[in-house]
């Protein structure tokens, strides 16, 4: 069994959206740890706010299984994937970890950059597993989180009802 722990987002009617990504990760895997969703600006790009949190799962599939199903959830979810990368978004579903996994594909880089560089990214992940050590560097997400410019990218946690 796998410990895999995905980022969410959206920006476009986020918070139904985040609501249906959640509902759809619960049909295919079951229980989740959430952590708080929290609002930030758009980074990369001009664009309204984001919603954010990440989510905690175990599972049987393996890394390129658990890949498509996420890819599924955002096509069904209305993704658009013809814009620019840094675009608003209906749902954003990253992989981050899946276990102790190091993989770099074309298209499939566990962990995800983003861990480390996105405070929207790395503060739910810290949230709820504190004490996991990043595969690659060797820290906790606490660490990372001690050790990351707080006040570089701003985020709130807000109040959030599924």
């Amino acid at each position: 069994m796998a410990r895999v722990y995905i980022s969410i987002g959206s920006n476009i009617d986020a918070e139904n959206n985040v609501r249906l990504a959640i509902h759809a990760l619960q049909d295919y895997y079951g229980k989740l740890i959430l952590s708080s969703v929290y609002e930030s600006e758009a980074v990369g790009f001009e664009g309204d706010n984001f919603l954010n949190l990440v989510a905690g799962l175990n599972t049987e599939e393996d890394v390129h299984s658990v890949a498509a199903t996420l890819r599924k959830i955002e096509d069904e979810n209305g993704r658009d994937r013809s814009g620019p990368r840094f675009s608003p978004r209906t749902v954003d579903l990253d992989l981050l970890l899946y276990d102790d996994l190091i993989l770099q594909e074309n298209d499939l880089v566990i962990p995800r950059d983003e861990i480390t560089k996105n405070a929207f990214v790395l503060l739910p992940l810290e949230e709820i597993a504190p004490q996991l050590i990043h595969p690659v560097s060797g820290n906790t997400m606490c660490d990372h989180w001690m050790n990351f410019d707080q006040e570089s990218q701003k985020l709130w946690p807000i109040e959030f009802k599924l």
